[in-house]
């Protein structure tokens, strides 16, 4: 048992998920993941960069936003490739954006292609 400030959280198991802990908060579950490593492959199967999320579309949003359009994520420990699509627009800034924020910003999109498994690394 860990004591956080004044709420009692119990460690309960880690069978679920190498990369998620499941604890009890005062009688309610709630998961915190992990965060994981993606390689950023180019076309020729070559490892260029290591994006870092929780998800491989929060990733994929990270590579999208360097400017990356076919996006390639290799997750580390495994041979599971996942296939974006990106881009990167420029819009207005929000609305409650700070006075420093210019008046445009890049936001990026990207579309899953789907999932490919590699023969060998």
């Amino acid at each position: 048992m860990v004591l956080i400030g004044t709420l009692s959280v119990t460690y309960i198991s880690s069978k679920v998920r190498a990369s998620t802990r499941i604890f009890e908060l005062e009688g309610s579950f709630m998961a915190e993941k992990e965060a994981r490593n993606f390689a950023l492959r180019d076309a020729k199967g070559n490892e260029i960069g290591v994006f870092t999320g929780k998800q491989p579309r929060q990733a994929a949003l990270k590579a999208a936003n360097r400017g990356v359009t076919d996006i390639r994520l290799r997750e580390r420990g495994t041979k599971k490739v996942h296939i974006f699509t990106g881009e990167r627009k420029q819009i207005k800034k929000p609305k409650n954006a700070p006075a420093w924020m210019p008046a445009k910003i890049w936001k990026p999109f990207v579309k899953k292609v789907g999932p490919e498994k590699l023969d060998d690394l």
